[in-house]
């Protein structure tokens, strides 16, 4: 699942225009570029512990160069080669469908998210996030409700605290 979680936000890294770069995201504070940037330095750090070692950047002060897809893909490779803990996958799980719904969202592509992929995020979010994580200034906003036809992608986001209807 991991795989396939983590080609899909590759492919929709490779899909943002340069024009689009500086539009905003549902995901406060940072635009198309400053998302991107957030995406491949958690990878990185995800992947450097999946490895048991330390990561050798900074995942929130990254800044990715030439080719953001290309550097998300190498650092795809090495997580999934490093066969990340249940807690490391669940948490990174998380992070690429949640992000990567933002990012869909944000340039105008396709939320490419299966419900499995998106009910195993959901599922780690719902074992993980306590409500110290949650609120203004905090890692995640408050949840959001959404009616009985929201999609499991739109569950997820909601509870991580992103209002998928207003989004659209």
């Amino acid at each position: 699942m991991l795989v396939s979680v983590l080609g899909k936000t590759t492919a929709l890294i490779e899909g943002v225009r340069p024009e689009q770069r500086t539009l905003p995201t549902p995901c406060p504070d940072l635009d198309v570029a400053a998302l991107t940037d957030h995406l491949v330095g958690w990878l990185l750090a995800f992947a450097a512990r999946a490895a048991a070692e330390e990561p050798a950047v900074d995942p929130n002060a990254y800044r990715c160069g030439a080719d953001p897809a290309g550097e998300f893909a190498a650092a795809s490779r090495r997580a999934v080669a490093a066969a990340p803990d249940p807690k490391l996958l669940g948490m990174m799980l998380i992070e690429y469908v949640g992000h990567g719904w933002d990012l869909a969202v944000a340039t105008g592509q396709p939320v490419p998210y299966t419900d499995a992929e998106a009910q195993a995020a959901l599922d780690a979010a719902r074992g993980m996030l306590r409500p110290a994580y949650r609120g203004p200034g905090k890692t995640f906003g408050y949840e959001v409700e959404v009616g009985a036809g929201a999609s499991t992608v739109e569950r997820l986001v909601a509870f991580i605290g992103r209002d998928p209807v207003a989004a659209r």
